[in-house]
């Protein structure tokens, strides 16, 4: 792979970690200079990042500016959070007919011993940021069952505006409490392979997530 092209990739991570890190913030302001310093690549292969991360909705290009992290706007959360449920639904109904479950087991028990956590009076300081991964663990299971490149590659790329806007809300215990639970029963569904049911309840956990944001359906 020539240098230039090898670099361009390498920015391209650089940034799409950035953003799911929260080192760049939702609505965040840059100019081109502070993302060079910021990502440590030349010039030329921050503008292609930039460019594939305006494509992918990540970030807004402002002429002769810079950037701006994608705004935790109402109808934008809302738009992400729809675009979730349509493909986790299908890569439950497709993990269904294909009886594609092996994993199920352990989804559950790290959702139990986090369930667990969260229900204890005072949560350990890192309880948000590992409820994150537990919750992600899910979502990438059912986008798993997709077993299609382009939907896979628009979970991934909605998957990086879940995590800017997750960072500008972090999970409270109440919230991590309520979401294990409505993620356990998406996993009940899986393992009694009830499509119908699993729709239904990735459904009612896009709702009460809605719900959490304040967004309307």
């Amino acid at each position: 792979m020539p240098e230039s092209k090898l670099l361009n990739t390498q920015a391209q991570l650089s940034l799409t970690e950035a953003l799911r890190r929260g080192d760049l913030r939702s609505g965040q302001f840059l100019s081109m200079p502070q993302l060079v310093g910021i990502l440590g690549y030349p010039l030329a292969a921050v503008r292609e990042a930039v460019r594939h991360a305006g494509a992918s909705g990540w970030l807004n290009i402002i002429p002769k500016r810079g950037v701006q992290v994608l705004e935790a706007h109402p109808e934008t959360i809302r738009d992400t959070l729809d675009a979730r449920m349509v493909l986790d639904q299908e890569g439950a109904r497709r993990r269904i007919a294909s009886g594609a479950l092996d994993g199920l087991a352990v989804l559950r028990d790290s959702h139990r011993v986090m369930l667990a956590e969260a229900a204890a009076p005072d949560g350990a300081a890192d309880l948000s940021s590992r409820a994150i991964g537990v919750d992600l663990s899910l979502h990438d299971y059912l986008a798993g069952g997709l077993d299609n490149p382009f939907l896979r590659a628009a979970y991934e790329a909605n998957r990086v505006r879940m995590a800017i806007f997750q960072r500008v809300r972090p999970f409270v215990q109440e919230r991590i409490k309520s979401a294990m639970q409505e993620h356990l029963a998406i996993i009940d569904a899986l393992e009694r392979r009830d499509s119908a049911a699993a729709v239904a309840a990735v459904a009612y956990h896009c709702d009460r997530t809605r719900h959490w944001w304040g967004v309307a359906a």
